[in-house]
């Protein structure tokens, strides 16, 4: 606001001697050499009007006299300027670029030291003054300007046209500091300094913008000096964020917490972020720490349960689990849900049981028992009642008791007809179908979808009917779609090896098939699960070489970028997400994509 305010009045002050219309021949001839560099004979004109009107039209006969060095002319036009405007120090400036152009170099020092030490200090005078200077490249003095100026006003320092003059120099490091003098100066200058920052410190590919390793530098050394400055913290906390570096957002957040006497909210936020972006052992010490607080803290209930998730999760996301170590987390969530008996905290409890044993331990029957209860229990919302049902629907599904997965499906399609949920209900039983070899019903039920009010969904069962046309839409053989769906199936079930073996074979039996690229993207899912990340990188790039044309291309595109964020491969990661902004400009990801390229690249993309 304040550096808007100098331009103002820099413009309000100036406008008269850069924009004049020229109102006579003289004046129009005078501009006219003047513009064509002929400033010997913009000089005969510029004299006399200079004569008649100094402000106005000092600042051309001074470029035009020095451009011809005639400089004792020129030494003193500019003090009669002085003389007339004594509060316009900034003329001194104009002298000493005379002096300069002289070699006469200590007259020239004198005249700059003079103008700072004569310049008022309200701030039109000071601007003006350092705008001069800036504009002649004499940036040390222009700091001088403003740092006089800081000592004289004490509301205003001048903190950012300081910085901004380091950054011309550039001085990074200064810069970096007189923006952090800023935030120490006025705690509220917190978004403004991190905007200027994020500006400021460029757009490198590495070291960009927050990125910017001198910014986490100079934080840290304030902090070492003064851990009590808690903004300063809190800046470092945000940055450490954006740098998804949620170990040292965590060490830092709890220093906080334990300082300030905090009830540990911003601890749960931020597990609640690790957990989003799949750190979960950042995560678990965010919510151990929240634990450890005691009974009577306010998330410690909802620290046991989330923390139960995180290590749920830590199961789905490998490639194998010792069952020891599953039947130990089944083991914690029997304590728990016998501890929340009583109370709805232990609905998502049974629920997530439920999916450990039907998905991992192999006790498909209890699943199914718990989650009928659950479906029962009279103090649920009729939303929760219909996700539940879909849940124990994909169980039996699982089970092979397809009759009554597809009863429950059917119940939540017809109590939620126009909602989301009754939708994916509906894609459900379609898919029901597909594993079952209803081509024809499943691609119906697929194609009323396409038009379903989810993108997810919608998107889902436009997938369902293409492949379901591609695959027999010429070819009335319909074995090879069978063999892909069983191999769907056999992925639901976790039955990873018997689903590539089953892909394999669509390969081996069927040599003119259309499935080449269903297979290879559900391949790379299957290996992903697996954690075989490499395998599934030599899937998506064995689409993009092949098929990058086909309905897939863009899925493969994205699902590789993804891969090299996940493998911390940063590069890699964005020069992925660019090739499917420019290649697949009109893909769903498009929009994604353009935002995690920005945060690879450090920009603050909270807004």
């Amino acid at each position: 606001m304040r550096k808007l305010l100098y331009i103002v009045i820099l413009v309000a002050n100036y406008l008269n001697l850069f924009a004049q219309k020229p109102n006579n021949s003289n004046e129009k001839l005078a501009l006219q050499y003047f513009e064509n560099k002929e400033f010997d004979k913009a000089n005969d004109y510029l004299s006399d009007l200079y004569a008649n009107n100094p402000d106005n039209w000092y600042p051309y006969y001074f470029k035009s006299l020095m451009a011809v060095k005639d400089y004792s002319k020129a030494e003193k036009i500019t003090k009669k300027q002085l003389k007339i405007n004594k509060l316009n120090t900034f003329y001194y400036v104009y002298l000493g670029s005379i002096f300069k152009a002289q070699s006469e170099f200590k007259k020239e020092t004198e005249c700059y030291e003079k103008a700072i030490k004569e310049v008022a200090t309200s701030a039109p005078y000071l601007q003006n003054l350092a705008a001069a200077f800036s504009n002649g490249g004499l940036y040390d003095y222009a700091i001088q300007t403003y740092l006089k100026g800081r000592k004289e006003n004490k509301d205003y320092p001048y903190y950012y046209e300081i910085a901004d003059l380091y950054k011309q120099k550039n001085d990074l490091k200064l810069m970096v500091n007189e923006y952090l003098d800023a935030l120490e100066f006025r705690e509220s200058e917190l978004q403004v300094v991190q905007m200027n920052l994020q500006n400021n410190l460029g757009y490198d590919e590495t070291d960009g913008g927050i990125n910017n390793p001198i910014l986490k530098q100079e934080l840290q050394k304030r902090i070492q000096k003064n851990n009590e400055k808690t903004i300063l913290v809190e800046f470092l906390i945000f940055i450490q964020k954006q740098q998804k570096d949620f170990n040292g957002a965590f060490v830092q957040s709890r220093a906080l917490d334990k300082r300030l006497k905090e009830d540990g909210t911003r601890i749960y936020e931020l597990a609640k972020i690790c957990y989003s972006n799949n750190d979960f052992e950042t995560a678990q010490k965010c919510y151990n720490y929240l634990i450890e607080k005691g009974t009577g803290s306010s998330y410690f209930d909802l620290a046991n349960i989330e923390l139960l998730n995180v290590e749920f999760s830590l199961i789905k996301n490998a490639a194998s689990t010792p069952s020891a170590v599953l039947t130990q987390l089944e083991t914690k969530y029997d304590k728990l849900i016998n501890n929340y008996k009583n109370s709805n905290l232990g609905v998502s409890l049974i629920k997530n049981r439920s999916l450990l044993q039907a998905y991992y331990l192999n006790k498909k029957e209890q699943a199914i028992t718990s989650l009928s209860d659950l479906i029962k229990l009279t103090g649920i919302s009729a939303n929760e009642r219909a996700e539940y049902k879909l849940i124990l629907g994909d169980i039996y599904l699982i089970s092979g008791e397809i009759w009554e997965s597809s009863l429950l499906y059917s119940q939540v399609e017809k109590e939620f007809k126009y909602d989301a949920i009754g939708q994916e209900a509906k894609f459900r039983n379609a898919k029901l179908s597909f594993y079952a070899g209803d081509f024809k019903w499943s691609k119906a039920q697929a194609d009323i979808l396409k038009g379903a009010t989810s993108k997810l969904i919608s998107n889902d069962a436009l997938d369902l009917s293409l492949i379901i046309s591609d695959a027999i839409g010429i070819d009335t053989n319909d074995l090879p779609l069978k063999l892909y769906a069983s191999a769907e199936l056999m992925l639901l079930q976790h039955n990873y090896q018997g689903a590539i073996s089953r892909l394999d074979s669509i390969n081996l039996l069927f040599s003119t098939h259309t499935l080449a690229d269903d297979i290879s993207l559900k391949k790379a899912q299957i290996y992903l699960n697996l954690n075989e990340l490499s395998k599934a990188e030599m899937m998506y790039k064995n689409i993009l070489e092949f098929y990058s044309n086909e309905i897939y291309g863009d899925d493969a595109q994205f699902k590789l970028a993804e891969l090299y964020e996940k493998r911390n491969e940063k590069e890699k990661a964005k020069i992925e997400y660019q090739n499917l902004m420019s290649n697949f400009p009109g893909s769903i990801y498009t929009v994604e994509a353009r935002k995690r390229y920005r945060l690879l690249r450090g920009d603050n993309v909270s807004n």
